[in-house]
């Protein structure tokens, strides 16, 4: 069996950088450290903080006072980090840059008077996040039929902006739709879905042709994981089948029936799945199917995002 081993894949700046904020708040604060919100969305990555000591809470209301909290990579209100301030809590802010890009626009826009479509999932963390900076100004936009029961008209300022981890498919053909209803609309001064995001997608749509099979190593909360998953199945000519895609969590949940006259499997990793995970499904394909690896190489990234200042801040403080 061929293995094709897409990069890029797996950790992106985002996600690397906030993992290790987590471990070294961990180092610095000790255990228990609270997290607001699963820290990345990947089981593995969670339960192995958990194991650590971590506490990940949904509520800053579960958070003792005084203690210190770290923000996830997905970003928060700012009326979480208030009621955090109220309870004395020290903040550390592991949220991706790219994520605080979003939140930066929607608040500034609001500012001006637009009302802002934010393209994505109703109900992910990073979309609860962001609207949260204006809540007044922000309406979802979760596919191009919602834009039919948008109440504004062409005199309206409007602005579009989007979730970090959307299939780039998906948020241009809701693009096309608000530009139709809306031609006055406003875009981004650049793209809002993130490099990792594209170039993950990217890859999965150029070399999954390849295969007969596409495994997608990330958790179902994954949204970008999700969206590798689609992408394959939809890669190729339009009416054409795309390539079937699976997406598991670690080697434990691959069947082998998925296999059954396969010559060809493309292996991926959503942007919050640990590299270890890949390789030891890649080694079981290996041990099992006889497979020979392939490096297909799509895009190079070296992108990489310094600790948050207040985690610094806390090292310097706790060294003195």
């Amino acid at each position: 069996m061929k293995v094709l081993l897409a990069n890029p894949r797996g950790f992106c700046a985002g996600v690397e950088m906030a993992i290790q904020t987590v471990e070294q708040a961990v180092k610095i604060v000790g255990t228990p450290l609270y997290v607001y919100h699963e820290i990345v969305h990947n089981r593995h990555v969670v339960e192995g903080f958990i194991k650590q000591g971590v506490v990940f809470v949904d509520s800053i209301d579960d958070v003792p006072e005084n203690a210190t909290v770290v923000f996830s990579a997905h970003g928060v209100s700012p009326q979480v980090r208030d009621n955090a301030r109220q309870r004395g809590c020290t903040l550390i802010d592991a949220t991706c840059p790219l994520v605080t890009k979003v939140h930066m626009e929607a608040l500034r826009y609001a500012r001006q008077g637009y009302h802002i479509l934010l393209i994505g999932h109703a109900g992910h963390d990073e979309v609860v996040g962001t609207v949260g900076e204006a809540p007044g100004a922000i309406t979802i936009v979760e596919s191009p039929q919602d834009i039919a029961d948008l109440p504004f008209s062409a005199d309206d300022k409007i602005v579009y902006l989007t979730q970090t981890t959307l299939s780039v498919d998906d948020a241009n053909r809701i693009i096309a739709a608000i530009r139709e209803r809306y031609p006055q609309v406003k875009e981004p001064p650049t793209e809002d879905i993130c490099y990792a995001t594209t170039n993950r997608q990217h890859a999965v749509r150029d070399l999954s042709p390849r295969a007969e099979l596409v495994l997608v190593v990330g958790s179902q909360n994954s949204s970008n994981s999700v969206r590798l998953t689609e992408i394959a199945e939809n890669a190729g000519p339009p009416g054409s089948p795309g390539t079937p895609a699976k997406l598991v969590d670690d080697a434990s949940e691959i069947d082998h029936d998925w296999f059954t006259d396969v010559k060809s499997v493309l292996v991926t990793a959503g942007a919050s799945a640990p590299e270890h995970l890949v390789q030891q499904i890649v080694q079981k394909l290996v041990d099992d199917f006889d497979g020979e690896v392939e490096h297909a190489t799509v895009v190079e990234e070296d992108m990489s995002f310094n600790l948050p200042v207040s985690l610094r801040v806390l090292a310097g403080s706790s060294a003195n």
